[in-house]
């Protein structure tokens, strides 16, 4: 749990806006050096997002999505804008927010809201969002933040809208990093987060050919 490694909140969530206010706005900053698994991981994203967006009665929509964490819009570049007509982005640093205006070229036109705000104080639209996707940010929320807001993101989906998280997984237990103030979470830990939350997962999955070094990655769909 993060009361056990967290001693101090408000130190917690400002001393990571302080590092990223310090991380520079390319695809390698937002991947702590490590851009060159982009392409890897929006593959693996996009087959994973794939299979809700397929004909069938539950099919989730294409019309709108949400990019948690957004940074300069990696993902909602590579991923999102390619399959949804409209994206919003919430990002807490405004720099990446605005490097993200150039860095989405002719397509950010279809970016219609860049929201600056940490996601413990950001509310989605009420039932405005076929998916909402949350990447490499959830460490930066205490369990209790998380866990409001993906209630949250639940009234912000659109019938047969999904909720996606891919992130870092501890193999046991909250592991804390000083550095970028976030805390790694183990599978189980995520997992009763999720349930808390009154959300149900549909498909879970270990992401493949990542560098051995890092944590493993796991992404969840749920509704």
């Amino acid at each position: 749990m993060t009361s056990e490694v967290v001693e101090n909140e408000f130190e917690f969530y400002s001393k990571a806006e302080k590092y990223w206010k310090d991380v520079p706005a390319t695809v390698d900053g937002m991947l702590g050096g490590y851009g060159h698994i982009s392409s890897i991981d929006i593959n693996s994203s996009r087959k994973f997002l794939q299979r809700f967006l397929r004909d069938g009665p539950n099919r989730t929509g294409t019309t709108r999505a949400l990019d948690c964490g957004a940074g300069i819009g990696r993902i909602t570049k590579r991923l999102l804008l390619p399959l949804f007509k409209t994206v919003d982005m919430v990002d807490v640093t405004q720099d990446f927010l605005t490097k993200a205006k150039s860095y989405l070229g002719e397509e950010g036109r279809r970016v219609r809201n860049y929201f600056c705000c940490g996601l413990q104080d950001f509310s989605p639209e009420p039932n405005s969002y076929d998916v909402i996707w949350i990447q490499w940010v959830i460490g930066h929320l205490t369990d209790n933040h998380l866990s409001d807001f993906l209630k949250r993101c639940r009234a912000g989906l659109r019938p047969n809208g999904i909720v996606v998280i891919k992130d870092n997984m501890a193999q046991e237990g909250v592991i804390m990093d000083d550095v970028d103030s976030s805390v790694c979470r183990d599978l189980d830990v995520v997992r009763k987060i999720i349930r808390r939350a009154g959300l149900h997962l549909l498909a879970e999955e270990r992401q493949e050919n990542f560098p051995d070094e890092i944590y493993h990655v796991y992404t969840f769909a749920m509704r």
